[in-house]
């Protein structure tokens, strides 16, 4: 008799607010006097605080003087010798921490001023996170002078790798400001940048925008869209807290709970926090908002984005009128590309309202799960589950980039994901799958593609001279070569994003911005005259297609025009946005 495997009840999840980004009076730059760390406690109490973590400059002395304030009660405790006042401190330091998750660490400052979060779990001795400090060269006479100046100590990437094999969540902090690594309004390198928010040891970057909306904004920048950022970085907030409460003479130093991220959790634990942050699901940590009949709707807000190369939206899901297909192949797509997230039951279109999957959303989500694991070869570990937007159930599937490429549909059907377009990949482009399945191997793992990293730990390039040749867009195509056999034109692709060439494309195989790049080619040719030329760069065509704005743009290379078809605004670096008006 064969026994019935039990499913499982997983366990309920809540969400949690947190503010990992607050300074004690161990700070040398705090900014409010008389301040004592119960007041901090009471004061994340107030603001509804359910995970805080004390994150001193280069220091952990104060939840050093915290602990040894405790320990000092708790001794005249067991002696008997508390008096009033002490025995109501010592209680409501014991109401505080069994009602708020404490956390311990610091702000470290890497080399070149750059401020990194380390978070650890509040049983961490004092000693190791010293010893921590002394290994990030931090000199042994400033441990206790919670200064940001400290020198030459590590370089951002050692850091982060200290941190993170240490056991510590790692956290670029306010990386969109000041001090901050994603080096905004500072002329240094791109491939700095790249490496030093790209990096597999950093868990999160903490921003200040992470309400705002718009192709502007830090969290989109991040979202793994971009050719040259392909690791989406899970963006948070919180309130690098100088002071108790606000300053009311300068609303820009803000107190405890100011700026506030909400996580979900099965478990208020240390552990349960690093598990989500090493996650894949983005959708566990969103800005909280104070009004909570407005949550914040991560949907919607992807919606508002679009599709593109690592996100699609699927109105419908049955199986009559290839809807499933359609979800199936993307699924593939996304696992043999860059990964990316479906959302089922939700319009493309962000002003229509979301649709939804019935009144039996675990039914239609078994059904995409048998669909899935059924219709692709090999095994995929993708996730998915049912989420609420405009308080209507949908389906979200997050898939990985595969680590045993290529996957295919039905065993046969290869599809990669082109910017925003599912297609079945050419010969060339199933080789270069073959080949990065080859140098993975299932037993090697690897992320998104690595950007490279900079020269040297402690190198930041400098952006190169203005007057020296541009690198083409990172988006888009251009025709690399074209022959004609018996009469047929066959042209080779090179897709910009990632530079892989594709050979024997001809007009009636071609996708469809190949097709337009072919067709523009031979019907309407590049005339010089007619180009709207910035030095050696020039703009041929704009076209707008929805939210999607598409160039053509032109570069000369001595007496060779150099034609880039259907570049995206995330292809445009440097002079390339200063030719179309970025």
């Amino acid at each position: 008799m064969t026994r019935r495997k039990r499913r499982t009840t997983p366990a309920k999840q809540n969400w949690y607010k947190m503010d990992l980004h607050i300074h004690t009076p161990a700070s040398s730059d705090y900014k409010q006097a008389g301040v004592t760390y119960l007041d901090l406690l009471q004061e994340a109490e107030r603001k509804g605080l359910d995970i805080i973590a004390f994150t001193d400059h280069n220091t952990v002395k104060g939840y050093q003087i915290m602990i040894e304030e405790i320990d000092g009660l708790e001794l005249l405790e067991r002696l008997g010798r508390l008096n009033h006042e002490e025995e109501q401190r010592l209680k409501e330091y014991r109401r505080l921490l069994q009602k708020i998750l404490l956390l311990t660490g610091f702000e470290f400052t890497a080399t070149f001023g750059f401020h990194i979060l380390g978070i650890f779990p509040a049983d961490t001795p004092m000693r190791d996170l010293e010893f921590l400090l002394l290994q990030l060269n931090l000199p042994r006479e400033k441990l206790d002078e919670g200064a940001t100046d400290m020198g030459a100590t590590t370089d951002v990437l050692n850091a982060y790798r200290i941190i993170d094999e240490a056991g510590g969540l790692v956290i670029a902090a306010h990386a969109n400001s000041s001090h901050g690594v994603a080096l905004q309004g500072l002329s240094f390198g791109g491939q700095t940048r790249i490496a030093f928010t790209q990096d597999e040891h950093l868990h999160a970057l903490e921003v200040t925008d992470l309400e705002k909306r718009g192709r502007k904004t830090t969290t989109r920048f991040f979202d793994g869209s971009k050719p040259e950022y392909p690791r989406r970085m899970r963006c948070i907030q919180g309130s690098d807290s100088h002071r108790l409460m606000r300053d009311p003479n300068n609303a820009k130093n803000l107190g405890i709970g100011e700026r506030v991220t909400e996580v979900l959790l099965a478990e208020r634990s240390f552990t349960g926090l690093r598990a989500v942050f090493l996650s894949d699901d983005f959708a566990r940590t969103r800005p909280y908002r104070a009004t909570a009949a407005h949550p914040f709707d991560y949907i919607q807000t992807a919606r508002d984005e679009g599709p593109n190369i690592v996100q699609e939206f699927h109105e419908r899901y049955g199986k009559r009128g290839g809807y499933l297909d359609a979800i199936v192949a993307d699924v593939g797509a996304f696992a043999n590309t860059n990964g990316g997230t479906l959302y089922i039951g939700v319009p493309a279109d962000p002003h229509k309202p979301p649709t939804g999957i019935g009144n039996a959303p675990s039914r239609v989500l078994n059904q995409l799960r048998t669909a899935i694991e059924t219709g692709i070869t090999p095994a995929l570990a993708m996730t998915a589950d049912i989420q609420e937007t405009q308080s209507i159930k949908v389906i979200r599937i997050t898939v990985p980039r595969g680590n045993e490429p290529p996957y295919a549909v039905d065993e046969s059907q290869i599809y990669i994901r082109s910017e925003a377009e599912t297609t079945l990949a050419v010969r060339d482009e199933i080789v270069a799958l073959v080949k990065r399945g080859l140098k993975t191997g299932k037993a090697h793992p690897t992320p998104a593609p690595t950007p490279p990293s900079p020269k040297a730990p402690d190198a930041i390039t400098r952006d190169r001279d203005p007057k020296s040749t541009t690198s083409p867009p990172r988006t888009g195509v251009e025709i690399a070569n074209v022959e004609t056999r018996q009469g047929t034109r066959y042209y080779t692709m090179r897709d910009l994003r990632n530079g892989n060439l594709v050979k024997n494309v001809t007009r009636r195989s071609a996708r469809r911005l190949w097709r337009y790049a072919i067709e523009e080619s031979e019907n309407n040719p590049v005339v010089h005259s007619q180009v709207r030329w910035l030095g050696d760069l020039g703009l041929w065509k704009r076209r707008e297609h929805g939210k999607l704005v598409r160039h053509d743009l032109v570069q000369r290379t001595g007496n060779t025009l150099r034609v880039y078809y259907g570049v995206t605004e995330d292809g445009l670096h440097g002079n390339w946005n200063a030719l179309v008006g970025e």
